[in-house]
């Protein structure tokens, strides 16, 4: 079985412009960080012309779908019938997204076959990660 998943979702960025753009998104998920979720934009759709990563917790998402959720650099809530808003604030400056619900719960879906919610705590090695914080820290 695998360890991770990605999958393609079609993100509208939301602009000053009545016009919203549609940006390639990719949401990934890995068993070995059980609680997060990363969402990634390529270059030419970043402001800075680099690919960008924002990672947040997997159940952030999933409350989002159903009411507004986050106080931090990433913040999400429903819109609509069938579009979920994702909020990514930096110092830059705010990003603003809309994705299909669908999108999202099918992802979801997955993640949640690879680890279901409850047992995030069975695939988190204390130990690796401890070691990589000390190494971090010399």
């Amino acid at each position: 079985m695998s360890t991770s998943i990605e999958q393609a979702v079609e993100a509208r960025l939301v602009a000053a412009a009545p016009r919203m753009s549609t940006i390639p998104a990719t949401l990934h998920y890995d068993r070995g960080d059980p609680f997060a979720v990363r969402m990634s934009f390529p270059a030419p759709a970043t402001l800075e012309g680099i690919e960008v990563y924002w990672t947040f917790a997997r159940e952030l998402l999933a409350q989002g779908m159903e009411r507004a959720v986050g106080d931090g650099d990433v913040r999400v809530r429903p819109y609509g019938f069938d579009r979920t808003v994702v909020e990514f604030h930096a110092p830059e400056g705010t990003a603003i997204v809309h994705i299909r619900t669908g999108e999202l719960r099918r992802f979801l879906h997955r993640s949640l076959a690879l680890v279901p919610t409850g047992e995030e705590h069975l695939h988190v090695d204390l130990d690796q990660d401890l070691a990589d914080l000390m190494r971090d820290a010399c």
